[in-house]
């Protein structure tokens, strides 16, 4: 019992010392309960390499944390869980120069933030410029996610509509010149 209470403080210690550092861009509600937290966070080593850029070629790691609201969901719901089949998009546009870099968020696994939308990247230009950052969520395909009738009678045969949220100043500086290691 005393080893496991040691290496539970260890281990909040270790992670909380390497991963502390998150920029929340946005936090967001979408009926019927859905929390969008966008954030910037640390680059990281990404598993299969070939479908992501490698963390010695980035500066942040976008990231969009999709989660049922603690209260206020539909019946049967689960309180703070992960939703699942959305397709999430980001445009990260140069303040002062109009570059922009377009990602696709994909489906994420790790020890803090568990299932989440994410996506290394490269910053269209200085770290120490500022960006304006859009999110666009789409809702599931049709052949990706089915309704009972129930969902439809009350919510529609959708999950959400498409969504997009504008973040202006952003400042990714501490995130990029961060590290986990």
């Amino acid at each position: 019992m005393l080893i496991r209470i040691l290496l539970t403080i260890f281990l909040f210690c270790f992670s909380t010392k390497s991963f502390a550092l998150e920029l929340v861009i946005g936090q967001e509600r979408v009926e019927p309960g859905v929390i969008f937290i966008f954030e910037g966070a640390i680059k990281d080593q990404i598993f299969p390499e070939k479908l992501h850029l490698s963390e010695k070629n980035t500066q942040v790691h976008i990231e969009a944390r999709v989660n049922w609201d603690e209260t206020n969901i539909p019946k049967g719901g689960v309180s703070g869980g992960f939703i699942p089949y959305l397709h999430i998009t980001s445009k990260v546009i140069n303040e002062k120069t109009g570059l922009s870099t377009f990602i696709d968020l994909l489906p994420h696994l790790n020890l803090i933030d568990n299932f989440h939308y994410a996506r290394n990247m490269t910053l269209p230009g200085k770290i120490t410029d500022t960006y304006t950052v859009i999110f666009t969520v789409f809702p599931p395909q049709k052949l990706e996610l089915s309704y009972h009738m129930d969902w439809a009678k009350q919510f529609g045969k959708k999950l959400l509509n498409e969504q997009v949220f504008t973040y202006n100043n952003v400042d990714f500086e501490d995130i990029a010149k961060a590290s986990r290691k």
